[in-house]
Protein backbone atom coordinates (compact mmCIF):
# COMPACT_ATOMS: atom_id res chain seq x y z
CA UNK A 1 0.00 0.00 0.00
CA UNK A 2 1.15 3.56 -0.65
CA UNK A 3 2.59 5.68 2.09
CA UNK A 4 2.58 9.44 2.05
CA UNK A 5 4.95 12.36 2.02
CA UNK A 6 8.02 12.27 4.23
CA UNK A 7 11.51 13.78 4.13
CA UNK A 8 13.77 13.00 1.20
CA UNK A 9 15.80 9.86 1.76
CA UNK A 10 19.56 10.41 1.79
CA UNK A 11 21.41 13.42 3.05
CA UNK A 12 21.05 15.65 6.06
CA UNK A 13 18.31 18.15 5.25
CA UNK A 14 18.65 21.24 7.40
CA UNK A 15 17.37 24.77 7.07
CA UNK A 16 18.65 27.47 4.76
CA UNK A 17 20.51 29.26 7.57
CA UNK A 18 22.34 26.06 8.50
CA UNK A 19 23.21 25.40 4.88
CA UNK A 20 24.52 28.93 4.36
CA UNK A 21 26.70 28.68 7.44
CA UNK A 22 28.19 25.36 6.35
CA UNK A 23 28.95 26.70 2.86
CA UNK A 24 30.76 29.71 4.31
CA UNK A 25 32.73 27.47 6.65
CA UNK A 26 33.73 24.87 4.07
CA UNK A 27 33.87 26.83 0.81
CA UNK A 28 34.43 30.40 1.92
CA UNK A 29 37.63 30.88 -0.08
CA UNK A 30 36.14 29.25 -3.21
CA UNK A 31 32.77 30.99 -3.35
CA UNK A 32 33.21 34.52 -4.67
CA UNK A 33 29.72 35.66 -3.70
CA UNK A 34 26.78 34.26 -1.75
CA UNK A 35 23.42 36.03 -1.98
CA UNK A 36 19.66 35.56 -1.87
CA UNK A 37 17.22 36.86 -4.44
CA UNK A 38 13.69 36.76 -5.82
CA UNK A 39 14.33 33.77 -8.09
CA UNK A 40 16.57 31.64 -5.87
CA UNK A 41 16.74 31.30 -2.11
CA UNK A 42 20.51 31.17 -2.52
CA UNK A 43 22.89 32.00 -5.37
CA UNK A 44 26.52 30.90 -5.10
CA UNK A 45 29.01 32.52 -7.45
CA UNK A 46 31.93 30.12 -7.59
CA UNK A 47 35.34 31.67 -8.17
CA UNK A 48 37.36 28.51 -8.76
CA UNK A 49 36.15 25.80 -11.17
CA UNK A 50 37.86 23.11 -9.12
CA UNK A 51 35.29 23.77 -6.37
CA UNK A 52 32.33 22.71 -8.54
CA UNK A 53 32.51 18.91 -8.04
CA UNK A 54 33.11 19.21 -4.30
CA UNK A 55 30.33 21.76 -3.85
CA UNK A 56 27.93 19.64 -5.92
CA UNK A 57 28.76 16.59 -3.81
CA UNK A 58 28.17 18.56 -0.63
CA UNK A 59 24.77 19.84 -1.76
CA UNK A 60 23.51 16.61 -3.29
CA UNK A 61 24.80 13.94 -0.93
CA UNK A 62 25.73 15.58 2.35
CA UNK A 63 22.91 18.10 2.55
CA UNK A 64 20.17 16.12 0.78
CA UNK A 65 19.45 18.63 -1.99
CA UNK A 66 17.94 17.41 -5.24
CA UNK A 67 19.64 18.04 -8.57
CA UNK A 68 17.66 20.18 -11.00
CA UNK A 69 20.00 20.40 -13.96
CA UNK A 70 22.70 22.43 -15.70
CA UNK A 71 22.07 25.47 -17.91
CA UNK A 72 24.73 27.00 -20.13
CA UNK A 73 24.45 30.62 -21.28
CA UNK A 74 26.65 32.35 -23.81
CA UNK A 75 26.98 36.10 -23.24
CA UNK A 76 28.90 38.66 -25.31
CA UNK A 77 32.26 37.99 -23.66
CA UNK A 78 31.79 35.11 -21.22
CA UNK A 79 30.09 31.83 -20.43
CA UNK A 80 27.77 31.52 -17.47
CA UNK A 81 27.00 28.01 -16.25
CA UNK A 82 24.16 27.43 -13.77
CA UNK A 83 23.94 24.30 -11.61
CA UNK A 84 20.46 24.14 -10.09
CA UNK A 85 19.66 22.33 -6.84
CA UNK A 86 16.49 22.13 -4.76
CA UNK A 87 16.45 22.39 -0.99
CA UNK A 88 13.11 20.62 -0.31
CA UNK A 89 10.67 22.78 1.58
CA UNK A 90 12.73 25.93 1.02
CA UNK A 91 13.46 26.57 -2.65
CA UNK A 92 16.00 26.53 -5.44
CA UNK A 93 19.74 27.09 -5.17
CA UNK A 94 21.73 28.42 -8.12
CA UNK A 95 25.44 27.59 -8.29
CA UNK A 96 26.83 29.80 -11.05
CA UNK A 97 30.25 29.94 -12.62
CA UNK A 98 31.50 32.42 -15.21
CA UNK A 99 34.48 32.05 -17.53
CA UNK A 100 35.82 33.70 -20.67
CA UNK A 101 34.45 32.54 -24.01
CA UNK A 102 37.91 31.37 -24.97
CA UNK A 103 37.82 28.94 -22.05
CA UNK A 104 35.77 25.93 -23.06
CA UNK A 105 36.74 23.44 -20.38
CA UNK A 106 35.10 22.69 -17.05
CA UNK A 107 35.57 19.92 -14.49
CA UNK A 108 32.86 17.29 -14.68
CA UNK A 109 30.68 16.76 -11.62
CA UNK A 110 29.47 13.34 -12.82
CA UNK A 111 31.73 11.38 -10.49
CA UNK A 112 30.03 13.19 -7.59
CA UNK A 113 26.50 13.61 -9.00
CA UNK A 114 25.70 10.84 -11.47
CA UNK A 115 22.46 12.60 -12.45
CA UNK A 116 24.51 15.30 -14.23
CA UNK A 117 25.70 12.83 -16.88
CA UNK A 118 23.25 13.64 -19.68
CA UNK A 119 23.26 17.35 -18.85
CA UNK A 120 27.01 17.60 -19.41
CA UNK A 121 26.85 15.50 -22.57
CA UNK A 122 24.11 17.72 -23.99
CA UNK A 123 26.04 20.91 -23.27
CA UNK A 124 29.19 19.46 -24.86
CA UNK A 125 27.28 18.54 -28.01
CA UNK A 126 25.35 21.82 -28.35
CA UNK A 127 27.83 24.40 -27.02
CA UNK A 128 31.20 22.71 -27.42
CA UNK A 129 32.15 22.97 -23.73
CA UNK A 130 34.33 20.05 -22.67
CA UNK A 131 33.86 18.51 -19.24
CA UNK A 132 37.12 17.08 -17.96
CA UNK A 133 37.03 13.51 -16.62
CA UNK A 134 33.57 12.81 -18.01
CA UNK A 135 33.61 9.12 -19.01
CA UNK A 136 31.97 9.67 -22.40
CA UNK A 137 31.31 12.82 -24.40
CA UNK A 138 30.11 13.30 -27.98
CA UNK A 139 27.68 11.26 -30.08
CA UNK A 140 24.70 12.23 -27.95
CA UNK A 141 22.20 14.82 -29.19
CA UNK A 142 24.14 15.22 -32.44
CA UNK A 143 24.63 11.66 -33.65
CA UNK A 144 28.11 11.03 -34.97
CA UNK A 145 26.92 9.16 -38.05
CA UNK A 146 25.02 12.27 -39.21
CA UNK A 147 26.59 15.34 -37.57
CA UNK A 148 30.23 16.20 -37.24
CA UNK A 149 31.97 17.61 -34.17
CA UNK A 150 32.35 21.37 -33.88
CA UNK A 151 28.95 22.47 -35.19
CA UNK A 152 27.86 23.67 -31.72
CA UNK A 153 24.32 24.65 -32.82
CA UNK A 154 23.47 26.53 -29.60
CA UNK A 155 26.32 29.01 -30.03
CA UNK A 156 25.36 32.60 -30.90
CA UNK A 157 27.43 32.37 -34.08
CA UNK A 158 25.33 29.49 -35.38
CA UNK A 159 22.31 30.43 -37.51
CA UNK A 160 19.21 28.31 -37.04
CA UNK A 161 18.00 29.46 -40.45
CA UNK A 162 20.97 28.02 -42.34
CA UNK A 163 20.40 24.42 -43.47
CA UNK A 164 23.14 21.97 -42.61
CA UNK A 165 23.45 20.56 -46.10
CA UNK A 166 26.86 19.05 -45.39
CA UNK A 167 25.35 16.38 -43.12
CA UNK A 168 26.25 12.94 -44.43
CA UNK A 169 25.73 9.52 -42.93
CA UNK A 170 28.99 7.97 -41.77
CA UNK A 171 28.88 4.44 -43.13
CA UNK A 172 31.82 3.44 -40.94
CA UNK A 173 30.07 4.35 -37.69
CA UNK A 174 29.81 1.58 -35.10
CA UNK A 175 27.96 1.61 -31.78
CA UNK A 176 29.91 1.39 -28.55
CA UNK A 177 29.68 -2.15 -27.19
CA UNK A 178 30.54 -3.05 -23.61
CA UNK A 179 29.79 -6.76 -23.25
CA UNK A 180 32.66 -8.78 -24.75
CA UNK A 181 32.11 -12.25 -23.30
CA UNK A 182 32.17 -15.28 -25.63
CA UNK A 183 28.78 -15.76 -27.24
CA UNK A 184 27.66 -12.20 -26.53
CA UNK A 185 25.59 -10.32 -29.08
CA UNK A 186 23.87 -6.96 -29.40
CA UNK A 187 20.24 -6.62 -30.40
CA UNK A 188 19.15 -3.27 -31.88
CA UNK A 189 15.56 -2.21 -31.18
CA UNK A 190 14.15 0.76 -33.10
CA UNK A 191 14.21 3.64 -33.91
CA UNK A 192 11.31 2.75 -36.23
CA UNK A 193 8.51 0.63 -34.76
CA UNK A 194 5.62 -1.17 -36.39
CA UNK A 195 3.18 -0.17 -33.66
CA UNK A 196 2.78 0.79 -30.04
CA UNK A 197 5.56 3.37 -29.89
CA UNK A 198 4.92 6.51 -31.90
CA UNK A 199 8.28 8.15 -31.24
CA UNK A 200 11.76 7.61 -32.65
CA UNK A 201 14.08 6.00 -30.13
CA UNK A 202 16.65 3.26 -30.35
CA UNK A 203 17.85 0.70 -27.83
CA UNK A 204 20.95 -1.41 -27.99
CA UNK A 205 20.45 -4.50 -25.83
CA UNK A 206 23.58 -6.54 -25.12
CA UNK A 207 23.39 -10.11 -23.79
CA UNK A 208 25.04 -13.51 -23.65
CA UNK A 209 21.77 -15.35 -23.09
CA UNK A 210 18.16 -14.48 -22.36
CA UNK A 211 18.81 -11.67 -19.89
CA UNK A 212 19.67 -8.11 -20.89
CA UNK A 213 23.12 -7.29 -19.51
CA UNK A 214 23.32 -3.75 -20.89
CA UNK A 215 20.54 -1.53 -22.19
CA UNK A 216 21.63 1.69 -23.89
CA UNK A 217 18.86 4.09 -25.00
CA UNK A 218 19.66 6.37 -27.91
CA UNK A 219 17.37 9.35 -28.48
CA UNK A 220 17.35 12.70 -30.30
CA UNK A 221 16.51 11.34 -33.74
CA UNK A 222 14.07 14.22 -34.13
CA UNK A 223 16.09 16.97 -32.44
CA UNK A 224 14.09 20.14 -33.18
CA UNK A 225 16.27 22.83 -31.58
CA UNK A 226 13.31 24.46 -29.81
CA UNK A 227 15.64 26.30 -27.43
CA UNK A 228 17.63 27.73 -30.36
CA UNK A 229 14.54 28.73 -32.33
CA UNK A 230 13.18 30.57 -29.27
CA UNK A 231 16.15 32.97 -29.24
CA UNK A 232 15.28 36.38 -30.63
CA UNK A 233 11.54 35.82 -30.30
CA UNK A 234 9.01 37.55 -28.10
CA UNK A 235 7.77 35.88 -24.94
CA UNK A 236 4.34 35.03 -26.49
CA UNK A 237 6.06 33.45 -29.50
CA UNK A 238 8.42 31.45 -27.28
CA UNK A 239 5.42 30.29 -25.23
CA UNK A 240 3.98 28.67 -28.35
CA UNK A 241 7.16 26.62 -28.61
CA UNK A 242 7.18 25.74 -24.91
CA UNK A 243 3.69 24.23 -24.96
CA UNK A 244 4.09 22.33 -28.23
CA UNK A 245 7.25 20.27 -27.95
CA UNK A 246 5.48 17.66 -25.77
CA UNK A 247 1.73 17.61 -26.32
CA UNK A 248 0.84 15.13 -23.58
CA UNK A 249 2.25 17.50 -20.94
CA UNK A 250 1.65 20.77 -22.78
CA UNK A 251 -0.10 22.59 -19.96
CA UNK A 252 2.58 21.79 -17.37
CA UNK A 253 5.35 23.05 -19.64
CA UNK A 254 3.50 26.19 -20.66
CA UNK A 255 2.77 26.90 -16.99
CA UNK A 256 6.44 26.54 -16.01
CA UNK A 257 7.37 28.92 -18.84
CA UNK A 258 4.76 31.47 -17.76
CA UNK A 259 5.86 31.30 -14.13
CA UNK A 260 9.42 32.10 -15.22
CA UNK A 261 8.19 35.01 -17.34
CA UNK A 262 6.05 36.30 -14.46
CA UNK A 263 8.99 36.21 -12.07
CA UNK A 264 11.06 38.32 -14.46
CA UNK A 265 8.35 40.98 -14.59
CA UNK A 266 7.50 40.65 -10.87
CA UNK A 267 3.89 39.85 -11.83
CA UNK A 268 1.65 37.36 -10.06
CA UNK A 269 -1.41 35.73 -11.59
CA UNK A 270 -4.72 36.58 -9.84
CA UNK A 271 -6.00 34.07 -7.26
CA UNK A 272 -8.74 32.81 -9.57
CA UNK A 273 -6.24 32.21 -12.36
CA UNK A 274 -3.83 30.43 -10.00
CA UNK A 275 -6.63 28.13 -8.81
CA UNK A 276 -7.81 27.37 -12.35
CA UNK A 277 -4.22 26.60 -13.34
CA UNK A 278 -4.20 23.92 -10.64
CA UNK A 279 -7.48 22.51 -11.92
CA UNK A 280 -6.18 22.34 -15.49
CA UNK A 281 -2.82 20.90 -14.46
CA UNK A 282 -4.54 18.13 -12.51
CA UNK A 283 -6.93 17.45 -15.38
CA UNK A 284 -3.86 16.95 -17.57
CA UNK A 285 -2.25 14.67 -14.96
CA UNK A 286 -5.41 12.56 -14.61
CA UNK A 287 -5.70 12.12 -18.37
CA UNK A 288 -1.97 11.38 -18.73
CA UNK A 289 -2.02 8.72 -16.02
CA UNK A 290 -5.03 7.02 -17.60
CA UNK A 291 -3.08 6.78 -20.85
CA UNK A 292 0.02 5.50 -19.04
CA UNK A 293 -2.05 2.79 -17.35
CA UNK A 294 -3.49 1.79 -20.72
CA UNK A 295 0.04 1.44 -22.14
CA UNK A 296 1.11 -0.80 -19.25
CA UNK A 297 -1.92 -3.05 -19.73
CA UNK A 298 -1.27 -3.20 -23.47
CA UNK A 299 2.39 -4.16 -22.90
CA UNK A 300 1.25 -7.27 -21.01
CA UNK A 301 -1.29 -8.17 -23.73
CA UNK A 302 -4.18 -7.50 -21.35
CA UNK A 303 -6.39 -6.26 -24.16
CA UNK A 304 -9.65 -5.71 -22.25
CA UNK A 305 -8.02 -3.73 -19.44
CA UNK A 306 -6.03 -1.70 -21.98
CA UNK A 307 -9.26 -0.87 -23.81
CA UNK A 308 -10.99 0.14 -20.58
CA UNK A 309 -8.14 2.49 -19.61
CA UNK A 310 -8.04 3.91 -23.15
CA UNK A 311 -11.76 4.65 -22.97
CA UNK A 312 -11.19 6.58 -19.72
CA UNK A 313 -8.37 8.53 -21.36
CA UNK A 314 -10.55 9.32 -24.38
CA UNK A 315 -13.42 10.48 -22.17
CA UNK A 316 -11.06 12.85 -20.37
CA UNK A 317 -9.69 14.12 -23.68
CA UNK A 318 -13.20 14.86 -24.90
CA UNK A 319 -14.08 16.54 -21.61
CA UNK A 320 -10.93 18.66 -21.92
CA UNK A 321 -12.00 19.70 -25.41
CA UNK A 322 -15.51 20.63 -24.26
CA UNK A 323 -14.15 22.53 -21.27
CA UNK A 324 -11.25 24.37 -22.94
CA UNK A 325 -11.75 23.92 -26.72
CA UNK A 326 -8.58 21.83 -26.97
CA UNK A 327 -8.01 18.16 -26.14
CA UNK A 328 -4.45 18.81 -24.92
CA UNK A 329 -5.11 22.18 -23.25
CA UNK A 330 -3.18 24.35 -25.71
CA UNK A 331 -3.50 28.12 -25.67
CA UNK A 332 -4.70 28.55 -22.09
CA UNK A 333 -1.68 29.85 -20.20
CA UNK A 334 -0.33 33.32 -20.75
CA UNK A 335 2.07 35.44 -18.70
CA UNK A 336 -0.14 37.10 -16.10
CA UNK A 337 -2.76 34.35 -15.88
CA UNK A 338 -5.09 32.59 -18.29
CA UNK A 339 -6.43 33.52 -21.71
CA UNK A 340 -10.00 32.68 -20.72
CA UNK A 341 -12.30 32.15 -17.75
CA UNK A 342 -14.67 29.26 -17.02
CA UNK A 343 -18.26 29.40 -15.83
CA UNK A 344 -19.53 27.50 -12.80
CA UNK A 345 -21.74 25.27 -14.94
CA UNK A 346 -18.73 24.32 -17.08
CA UNK A 347 -16.85 23.28 -13.94
CA UNK A 348 -19.79 21.18 -12.72
CA UNK A 349 -19.99 19.38 -16.08
CA UNK A 350 -16.26 18.69 -15.93
CA UNK A 351 -16.53 17.35 -12.38
CA UNK A 352 -19.04 14.74 -13.49
CA UNK A 353 -16.56 13.36 -16.04
CA UNK A 354 -13.67 13.54 -13.57
CA UNK A 355 -15.67 11.63 -10.94
CA UNK A 356 -16.62 8.92 -13.43
CA UNK A 357 -13.02 8.60 -14.64
CA UNK A 358 -11.69 8.32 -11.09
CA UNK A 359 -14.35 5.75 -10.18
CA UNK A 360 -13.66 3.69 -13.31
CA UNK A 361 -9.92 3.74 -12.57
CA UNK A 362 -10.52 2.46 -9.03
CA UNK A 363 -12.63 -0.38 -10.41
CA UNK A 364 -9.94 -1.19 -12.96
CA UNK A 365 -7.26 -1.19 -10.28
CA UNK A 366 -9.22 -3.66 -8.14
CA UNK A 367 -9.64 -5.98 -11.11
CA UNK A 368 -5.95 -5.82 -12.02
CA UNK A 369 -4.98 -6.71 -8.47
CA UNK A 370 -6.93 -9.96 -8.87
CA UNK A 371 -5.20 -10.88 -12.14
CA UNK A 372 -2.29 -13.12 -11.15
CA UNK A 373 -0.95 -13.42 -14.70
CA UNK A 374 -0.83 -9.62 -14.96
CA UNK A 375 0.91 -9.20 -11.60
CA UNK A 376 3.47 -11.86 -12.52
CA UNK A 377 4.65 -9.59 -15.35
CA UNK A 378 5.08 -6.55 -13.07
CA UNK A 379 6.05 -7.65 -9.58
CA UNK A 380 9.82 -7.79 -8.98
CA UNK A 381 10.38 -6.79 -12.62
CA UNK A 382 12.26 -3.64 -13.65
CA UNK A 383 13.37 -2.93 -10.11
CA UNK A 384 15.11 0.35 -9.27
CA UNK A 385 16.03 0.39 -5.59
CA UNK A 386 15.85 3.60 -3.60
CA UNK A 387 19.62 4.06 -3.49
CA UNK A 388 19.87 3.92 -7.29
CA UNK A 389 16.86 6.21 -7.71
CA UNK A 390 18.52 8.73 -5.42
CA UNK A 391 21.86 8.45 -7.24
CA UNK A 392 20.14 9.00 -10.60
CA UNK A 393 17.82 11.68 -9.21
CA UNK A 394 14.73 10.01 -10.69
CA UNK A 395 11.69 12.27 -10.60
CA UNK A 396 7.92 12.03 -10.74
CA UNK A 397 6.00 8.75 -10.44
CA UNK A 398 9.16 6.81 -11.37
CA UNK A 399 11.09 8.29 -8.47
CA UNK A 400 8.19 8.04 -6.04
CA UNK A 401 7.82 4.33 -6.82
CA UNK A 402 11.42 3.95 -5.55
CA UNK A 403 11.06 5.83 -2.25
CA UNK A 404 11.95 9.30 -3.62
CA UNK A 405 9.26 11.44 -2.04
CA UNK A 406 9.82 14.74 -3.82
CA UNK A 407 6.85 16.37 -5.52
CA UNK A 408 7.34 20.02 -6.50
CA UNK A 409 3.73 20.78 -5.68
CA UNK A 410 4.70 20.13 -2.06
CA UNK A 411 8.52 20.53 -1.95
CA UNK A 412 8.48 23.93 -3.68
CA UNK A 413 4.86 24.96 -3.93
CA UNK A 414 3.56 27.13 -6.78
CA UNK A 415 0.27 28.41 -8.18
CA UNK A 416 -1.76 27.87 -5.03
CA UNK A 417 -0.90 24.23 -4.33
CA UNK A 418 0.29 25.20 -0.86
CA UNK A 419 -3.30 26.03 0.15
CA UNK A 420 -4.74 22.70 -0.98
CA UNK A 421 -4.91 19.35 0.80
CA UNK A 422 -3.50 16.34 -1.05
CA UNK A 423 -1.24 13.36 -0.43
CA UNK A 424 1.94 12.45 -2.28
CA UNK A 425 1.75 8.67 -2.83
CA UNK A 426 5.05 6.88 -2.43
CA UNK A 427 6.14 3.25 -2.73
CA UNK A 428 9.37 1.51 -1.82
CA UNK A 429 9.56 -1.63 -4.00
CA UNK A 430 10.67 0.21 -7.15
CA UNK A 431 9.27 -2.41 -9.53
CA UNK A 432 6.75 -2.17 -12.34
CA UNK A 433 3.83 -2.83 -10.03
CA UNK A 434 4.91 -0.05 -7.68
CA UNK A 435 5.01 2.36 -10.61
CA UNK A 436 1.50 1.26 -11.63
CA UNK A 437 0.16 1.76 -8.10
CA UNK A 438 1.62 5.27 -8.03
CA UNK A 439 -0.26 6.13 -11.23
CA UNK A 440 -3.57 4.95 -9.78
CA UNK A 441 -2.99 6.73 -6.45
CA UNK A 442 -1.97 10.00 -8.10
CA UNK A 443 -5.05 9.89 -10.34
CA UNK A 444 -7.20 9.75 -7.20
CA UNK A 445 -5.35 12.74 -5.74
CA UNK A 446 -5.78 14.69 -8.98
CA UNK A 447 -9.54 14.17 -8.86
CA UNK A 448 -9.48 15.32 -5.24
CA UNK A 449 -7.58 18.49 -6.15
CA UNK A 450 -9.92 19.28 -9.06
CA UNK A 451 -12.88 19.06 -6.68
CA UNK A 452 -11.22 21.32 -4.11
CA UNK A 453 -10.56 24.00 -6.70
CA UNK A 454 -14.04 23.83 -8.24
CA UNK A 455 -15.74 23.88 -4.82
CA UNK A 456 -13.76 26.86 -3.48
CA UNK A 457 -13.20 28.92 -6.63
CA UNK A 458 -13.17 32.63 -5.87
CA UNK A 459 -14.40 35.36 -8.15
CA UNK A 460 -12.23 37.94 -9.83
CA UNK A 461 -10.14 38.35 -12.99
CA UNK A 462 -8.09 35.55 -14.55
CA UNK A 463 -5.41 37.79 -16.01
CA UNK A 464 -3.39 40.86 -15.09
CA UNK A 465 -1.45 43.18 -17.37
CA UNK A 466 1.96 41.83 -18.26
CA UNK A 467 4.87 43.85 -19.60
CA UNK A 468 8.63 43.41 -19.55
CA UNK A 469 10.64 46.63 -19.64
CA UNK A 470 13.89 45.39 -18.16
CA UNK A 471 16.35 42.58 -18.77
CA UNK A 472 16.25 39.62 -16.44
CA UNK A 473 16.31 35.88 -15.96
CA UNK A 474 14.22 33.50 -13.88
CA UNK A 475 13.40 29.86 -13.29
CA UNK A 476 9.89 28.45 -13.56
CA UNK A 477 8.92 24.97 -12.41
CA UNK A 478 5.99 22.58 -12.26
CA UNK A 479 5.38 19.00 -11.26
CA UNK A 480 4.43 17.78 -14.73
CA UNK A 481 2.65 14.41 -15.10
CA UNK A 482 6.01 12.67 -15.57
CA UNK A 483 7.82 14.68 -12.88
CA UNK A 484 9.76 17.88 -12.29
CA UNK A 485 9.84 20.30 -15.25
CA UNK A 486 12.19 23.30 -15.07
CA UNK A 487 12.14 26.20 -17.54
CA UNK A 488 14.93 28.79 -17.49
CA UNK A 489 14.21 32.06 -19.29
CA UNK A 490 16.39 35.12 -19.94
CA UNK A 491 15.09 38.17 -21.79
CA UNK A 492 16.52 41.57 -22.72
CA UNK A 493 14.99 44.94 -21.82
CA UNK A 494 12.51 44.65 -24.71
CA UNK A 495 11.24 41.27 -23.58
CA UNK A 496 13.04 39.40 -26.36
CA UNK A 497 14.26 35.94 -25.45
CA UNK A 498 18.02 35.62 -25.16
CA UNK A 499 18.10 32.11 -23.67
CA UNK A 500 15.43 29.52 -23.13
CA UNK A 501 16.16 26.19 -21.48
CA UNK A 502 13.68 23.40 -20.71
CA UNK A 503 14.72 20.55 -18.42
CA UNK A 504 12.07 17.89 -18.75
CA UNK A 505 11.27 14.91 -16.49
CA UNK A 506 11.85 12.44 -19.31
CA UNK A 507 15.33 13.86 -19.92
CA UNK A 508 16.14 13.14 -16.26
CA UNK A 509 14.50 9.72 -16.10
CA UNK A 510 15.85 8.28 -19.36
CA UNK A 511 19.27 8.25 -17.70
CA UNK A 512 18.03 5.74 -15.16
CA UNK A 513 16.03 3.50 -17.48
CA UNK A 514 18.93 1.11 -18.07
CA UNK A 515 19.03 0.24 -14.35
CA UNK A 516 15.47 -1.12 -14.57
CA UNK A 517 15.99 -2.97 -17.86
CA UNK A 518 19.30 -4.67 -17.13
CA UNK A 519 19.42 -8.16 -15.59
CA UNK A 520 15.89 -8.92 -16.71
CA UNK A 521 14.70 -11.10 -19.56
CA UNK A 522 14.20 -9.81 -23.11
CA UNK A 523 10.46 -10.42 -22.90
CA UNK A 524 10.30 -8.09 -19.89
CA UNK A 525 11.82 -5.19 -21.81
CA UNK A 526 8.64 -3.74 -23.42
CA UNK A 527 6.79 -4.03 -20.10
CA UNK A 528 9.53 -2.21 -18.19
CA UNK A 529 9.54 0.45 -20.91
CA UNK A 530 5.78 0.90 -20.52
CA UNK A 531 5.96 1.20 -16.72
CA UNK A 532 8.52 4.00 -17.11
CA UNK A 533 6.16 5.84 -19.48
CA UNK A 534 8.92 8.09 -20.81
CA UNK A 535 8.74 10.42 -23.77
CA UNK A 536 11.35 10.86 -26.49
CA UNK A 537 9.53 14.02 -27.56
CA UNK A 538 10.32 15.69 -24.24
CA UNK A 539 14.00 15.17 -25.08
CA UNK A 540 13.79 16.13 -28.76
CA UNK A 541 13.03 19.73 -27.86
Amino acid sequence: MATHSSPIAGGNIAGLADLTGMIVERFGDQVAQLRAGANFILTLSVGQPSALPTLAQFLFWEHGCLFGGITAEEHSNHWQIHYTFLLPGSGWIDVEFSMALETKTLPSIVTEVHAADWHEREIEDLFGIHFENHPRLGDFVLHDQIWHEGIDPMRKTFSAERPQLERKVDLEWQPLLVVGDPGSFAMPVGPVYEGGIGESLHFLLETVGEDVIRAAPRLFYNYRAVEKIAEGRSIPDALLLAERFAATSAFAHSLAFCLAAERIAAVEAPPRAAALRVLLAELERLRHHAGAIAAICESTALAVAAAQASIIEEQLLRASCVFTDHRYLFGLNTPGGLNRDFELEQCKTLLATVDKAESDLRILERRLRLSSSFLDRLEDVGVVIGESARDLNLVGPIGRASAQHCDLRRACSYSGYGRLAFDVPCETEGDGYARLRILFAEATQSARLIHQVADTLEGGPVRVAYEVNHAGAALGWTEAPRGAALHWLRVDERGIVERYRAITPSFNNWLGFHVAAENFAFQDFPIILATFGLSATECDR
